[in-house]
């Protein structure tokens, strides 16, 4: 299973802006695999603490409440379990016979360079692959994905969810302290 954290529209299809498959190709630009003249980047998690925690990281250091968790455009921020199962294999950067094959070192994978990251997921959408696994920079035992949204989208479906995360949700928690975000009215690290 995967998971991915989302602006969900409670009445939107699933692939229509608003729901849990849904790729916002042009607003995309700046993330780690962002290729908006190639594809649409879809960016998930095999585990669910961490696709809350890459979305909880740039609120480090900040305290955040209930509002924080619904967005400006009306969204409840959520969080969605996708079914990989018709996937295929993906390109496993963890994977040290893969990351030889690519002439990758680790170092390159996990940077928060873009001029870095973004040319390496380029160079895996011209092989023809559906997407990647890397680790997440956060925690290097979060096993992360990163989908080529027009490849894929068809072939995967929702199994679990969306459910709009709350600051009681004790994985937004565990991402919260990974993090170090605070959650209103909570002690730190709790």
């Amino acid at each position: 299973m995967l998971h991915r954290v989302f602006g969900w529209d409670p009445a939107a299809g699933d692939s229509s802006p608003g729901g849990p498959l849904f790729n916002p190709r042009r607003q995309q630009g700046g993330g780690r695999h962002d290729n908006p003249d190639l594809y649409g980047a879809l960016y998930l998690s095999r585990v669910e603490v961490s696709a809350i925690a890459e979305w909880l990281a740039p609120f480090r250091g900040q305290p955040i409440s209930t509002t924080d968790l619904q967005r400006t455009d009306g969204r409840l921020s959520s969080i969605v379990g996708i079914d990989e199962s018709s996937l295929g294999d993906l390109v496993d950067l963890d994977e040290p016979r893969e990351l030889a094959a690519r002439f990758l070192r680790p170092s390159a994978v996990a940077t928060y360079d873009r001029a870095i990251t973004q040319p390496i997921a380029r160079a895996l959408f011209h092989e023809g692959v559906g997407g990647f696994g890397w680790w997440s920079a956060l925690e290097a035992q979060w096993p992360n994905v990163t989908l080529f949204a027009e490849r894929v989208v068809s072939r995967i479906r929702v199994a679990d969810g969306p459910r709009p995360l709350t600051i009681a949700d004790p994985a937004l928690i565990a991402a919260a302290a990974a993090v170090g975000v605070v959650i209103a009215g909570r002690p730190p690290g709790r």
